[in-house]
């Protein structure tokens, strides 16, 4: 098993359930505060990888649902830059194991890059419940 380093927003509860699966599988998770982490643009680029840029952002962010930001028309360097200033609009987790780092929580992609147990069983651990029903987050702002 191995040591997960996971940047997360405080008091999600999809944060929470994804710290679990993976504790479950017998990673240990050390968790950060993806808000209150100083965050440069090197630092983190390459938790998106060779991602398109719209799946750079947390599509529940209340810029990106109001339509204040719009994803598809971000450049990387533009995108990195909102997310500099705006740690809300990142896709999470963010998550770091041996130096390599992605975005997202996908249970099929966690389990084969460092074993997750029965990803299909997971459901999704991405969309806040409350926000799929059409219902506000009620763990702050999302």
């Amino acid at each position: 098993m191995v040591h997960v380093v996971f940047y997360e927003k405080p008091g999600c509860r999809n944060n929470t359930r994804q710290k679990a699966l993976l504790e479950a599988a017998g990673h240990t998770v050390e968790a950060h505060s993806l808000l209150t982490h100083p965050w440069t643009a090197e630092s983190l680029r390459p938790f998106f990888a060779d991602k398109p840029v719209a799946d750079w952002f947390n599509k529940a962010a209340p810029r990106v649902k109001s339509g204040e930001v719009d994803p598809t028309a971000a450049t990387a360097d533009s995108a990195l830059a909102m997310m500099l200033a705006e740690p809300l609009l990142i896709r999470r987790p963010l998550i770091e194991v041996a130096g390599e780092r992605r975005c997202g929580f996908d249970p099929e992609a966690i389990d084969a890059w460092i074993g997750l147990g029965e990803p299909e069983h997971v459901g999704d651990v991405e969309t806040c419940p409350n926000l799929a029903k059409g219902n506000p987050c009620k763990h702050g702002r999302e």
